[in-house]
């Protein structure tokens, strides 16, 4: 079962015309959870070799950050269509 039928199965007892207006967004959780998955396979601290008390974000931390707070604000909505959820 995909992430987006378990989502489906979740979201089954929804009114029609509150299900239409969270497909896309159960779309987009799907997609957020796979970018996250992948982004946490790349590094988020780039050490300077020359200074190893030297640090920065990389990009791929960055991109997790911003995933994660559009997964969060999804959820969120998602979750207040339906509070018995």
């Amino acid at each position: 079962m995909t992430r987006r039928e378990n989502l489906d199965e979740i979201f089954k007892d929804i009114e029609d015309n509150k299900k239409q207006l969270i497909n896309p967004m159960l779309d987009n959780i799907a997609f957020l959870e796979e970018r996250m998955e992948e982004l946490k396979k790349l590094p988020f601290i780039q050490v300077n070799p020359k200074n190893p008390t030297q640090q920065r974000t990389t990009k791929a931390s960055r991109l997790y950050k911003e995933c994660s707070q559009s997964y969060k604000n999804e959820l969120i909505y998602t979750n207040g269509v339906d509070p018995e959820l």
